[in-house]
């Protein structure tokens, strides 16, 4: 279990120059809304334990060199639960973020809905997720940090329906809470660590990290500081919530060995060779500092999609999402199109990497929703509300490699193949013998050269250093 940290504590461990925002005014008659024996002594002795009159504080601050909204609750005040006080604090933070066009950071650590309360508390969750969407459509990033625990609504809303979402090592994280999961449920699924091999948080932060990992993140969500309307110093705002027109990314330039090749297998052998430059030297060789998103929500992740955000030529954000040169498992196309998504609400450029011999089709694939992952990230760049630039930096496997592939937008090194199929695999449908798959090879016209001249591509990018 992580250390549990107070709500101003947890403020000041990430950020500076806390100004904490009005409180809204709700008069509750005795023992609140449902009359509830014992409440108003509960309340006051929370209030006698922690300093706080409430379940969350919320304020600005400023992270790194970027102010931002911050939701802070407060455990010790009865277990961190959403009352209606709660939800009229964390509405009218929402409410600041979008008027002053802050990014949003939530501190979490909360039990679920207030009990003494009934089913009012419940319905703040609505709430709650309704401000969090109104911020996502104004294009403001939002950020969660789980403490512990997070479990209940505020895991639901704020938890696990930010942009990015971090944990603290260790935090008890799930919906359920500790005493009302089944009595053989494993105490180990319902953890920080968990999660994110489920694919429901990006990166598990220790306490020393935080705040260098959140500034970074804030400094890459955030557009260059502009001079906003407003009175809070250090306002941000996305180019796509300002309506400025959103420029594509020049490709990377080539890391391999120059020289193109000269048959359709000399093309395959280049792109398979153990030497050739992968995903992570391009990305490490294009951004001078970059900050990865991991799993697509929906129980999976997978370690051959690198996605994320990076800063780039001129010190530009852009998204990226690149694959390693392995089979591409569902969720890793799944957690491509949340990038791809995500960088079009916050009005940042794409770049994809394609190196991949094509998508995995195991029975495991298969059960895991394949065809319908690799759907859903064609629909996510047909429809991309940001410029997508995509390299070949390697194998180019069929549908599996296309899906991640930008129209018009596609550009080659000379150490790749774009390929209907592998020519192993057309040589065997075509019934013919392993002696003829070079021929075939260079029957489907797969080299950088042939895609040039076919319009596939756009162009071959140069060497590096040329």
């Amino acid at each position: 279990m992580t250390e549990r940290f107070s709500a101003r504590e947890a403020i000041a461990l990430v950020g500076d120059d806390f100004r904490e925002l009005p409180v809204p005014m709700r008069e509750f008659k005795p023992d609140g809304p449902l009359s509830w024996q014992g409440y108003d002594d509960s309340r006051r002795r929370a209030l006698t334990r922690t300093g706080e009159d409430e379940s969350v504080v919320c304020g600005t601050a400023v992270i790194g060199s970027t102010r931002a909204v911050l939701i802070a609750f407060e455990f010790g005040f009865l277990g961190g639960s959403l009352g209606e006080r709660t939800g009229d604090r964390v509405e009218a933070a929402y409410t600041h973020a979008r008027a002053h066009r802050l990014p949003v950071v939530s501190l979490v650590a909360t039990g679920g809905s207030r009990m003494q309360e009934g089913m009012l508390a419940l319905t703040q969750l609505q709430r709650v997720a309704r401000q969090s969407a109104l911020a996502r459509e104004a294009g403001l990033p939002q950020i969660a940090v789980l403490r512990d625990p997070t479990t209940g609504g505020g895991w639901a809303t704020l938890g696990a329906g930010a942009d990015v979402t971090l944990a603290l090592p260790g935090a008890q994280v799930g919906f359920a809470g500790s005493r009302v999961r089944p009595s053989d449920a494993d105490p180990a699924a319902y953890t920080a660590e968990a999660q994110m091999a489920a694919g429901a948080v990006d990166a598990v932060v220790r306490e020393e990290e935080l705040r260098e990992t959140l500034a970074l993140w804030l400094t890459l969500l955030t557009a260059p500081a502009a001079e906003a309307e407003g009175e809070v110093e250090g306002e941000v705002e996305s180019e796509a919530a300002s309506g400025g027109e959103v420029e594509p990314v020049p490709p990377p330039a080539a890391l391999g060995a120059p020289g193109l090749p000269a048959t359709g297998w000399d093309a395959v052998r280049h792109a398979r060779s153990p030497e050739r430059p992968r995903a992570a030297a391009y990305l490490d060789a294009y951004f001078s500092r970059r900050a990865a998103i991991s799993g697509d929500r929906c129980g999976g992740s997978d370690d051959g999609m690198l996605c994320g955000f990076g800063s780039g030529p001129a010190g530009r954000t852009v998204a990226y999402a690149a694959q390693c040169g392995t089979a591409t498992r569902p969720a890793g196309y799944r957690t491509a199109a949340r990038l791809i998504r995500l960088a079009g609400r916050l009005g940042f450029p794409v770049l994809t990497l394609v190196d991949t011999p094509g998508a995995a089709n195991d029975a495991q694939a298969e059960r895991q929703g394949a065809g319908s992952a690799i759907a859903d990230l064609f629909a996510a760049v047909a429809t991309a509300r940001t410029p997508v630039t995509t390299l070949v930096i390697g194998e180019g496997g069929s549908g599996g490699a296309l899906a991640l592939t930008a129209p018009g937008n596609t550009w080659a090194t000379p150490d790749s193949y774009f390929s209907v199929i592998a020519p192993e695999l057309a040589a065997a449908i075509l019934k013919r013998p392993a002696s003829e798959v070079r021929d075939t090879a260079d029957q489907l016209r797969i080299r950088p050269q042939d895609l040039v001249e076919l319009g596939v591509i756009r162009g071959i990018v140069e060497h590096a250093g040329r």
